[in-house]
């Protein structure tokens, strides 16, 4: 996601969007096919269009969890990302094939100027924000309000 054009160029920068989904037969995560891309403009707001559904005719058992989305211009969620009307409801959802209970998260991938990828997940169950370090993920926040404000962790930041 962070290797498509302009996905990490900055104020100049385009955003991408794809839906996260959950195989169970592969116990695997997944990213669809990228969306269409709007809002490209310095100073405007960046955004991407979710798509609507997915088409992955060898993930027929897929559980949709969420939707992921690159920064160009930086590794931080947007306000508008952690509000209340963005949440995706309901927050937990079971895959009836393995009984296992799931939860629905947004991600965003930011990439350095050095070329490292950080990735963030927000946890719309409980309001968490983790970001993913030496393949773990580490809480580092939480959304202290329904506008989407967050509140980093004593010690905490979004670079590590």
């Amino acid at each position: 996601m962070t290797r498509q054009p302009g996905a990490s160029s900055g104020d100049y920068g385009m955003e991408y969007c794809a839906l996260v989904y959950y195989s169970g037969a592969e116990d695997a995560y997944y990213l669809s096919h990228l969306s269409d891309v709007q809002g490209t403009s310095v100073g405007r707001t960046k955004s991407c269009l979710v798509p609507t559904k997915l088409d992955d005719p060898r993930h027929l058992d897929a559980v949709i969890l969420g939707r992921g989305h690159n920064h160009p211009h930086n590794r931080r969620f947007s306000q508008k990302d952690m509000g209340r009307d963005r949440e995706w409801v309901p927050s937990r959802i079971a895959d009836s094939r393995t009984g296992k209970v799931l939860r629905r998260h947004l991600l965003l991938f930011y990439r350095e100027k050095a070329g490292e990828c950080r990735a963030y997940k927000f946890d719309y169950a409980d309001r968490e924000v983790a970001a993913l370090r030496g393949g773990v993920w580490v809480p580092i926040g939480s959304v202290s309000d329904d506008q989407g404000n967050i509140e980093l962790y004593e010690g905490q930041d979004w670079t590590p």
